[in-house]
């Protein structure tokens, strides 16, 4: 096995943390609206505009991001952003 010395792993260190930081920017980048029509969707019974009074996508514990946005990161449909105002069966409040 070689040995690394400090700066190289010092360097080494750096550029994984760049990667995993700008990997993990284009993932975010990348994710698109949650399609109504989708499967997962669909079997949760999601709707771009809530039909439940006071149970919207903001305020529900599976949304991530930043709040305020109108489309948000659910950990319910990986991949995809759902709108702050929807709402679907797995609908759990904050």
């Amino acid at each position: 096995m070689k040995n690394i010395d400090r700066r190289n792993f010092l360097k080494l260190s750096g550029g994984a943390l760049i990667g995993v930081t700008l990997g993990s920017v284009a993932l975010r980048a990348q994710a698109e609206p949650l399609d109504p029509t989708d499967a997962t969707a669909l079997a949760l019974k999601y709707a771009h505009v809530s039909p439940v009074e006071g149970a919207y996508c903001d305020g529900c514990a599976f949304i991530q991001g930043e709040d305020g946005k109108e489309w948000r990161p659910c950990a319910i449909f990986p991949g995809k952003e759902v709108a702050a105002k929807g709402w679907c069966s797995a609908y759990a409040p904050k």
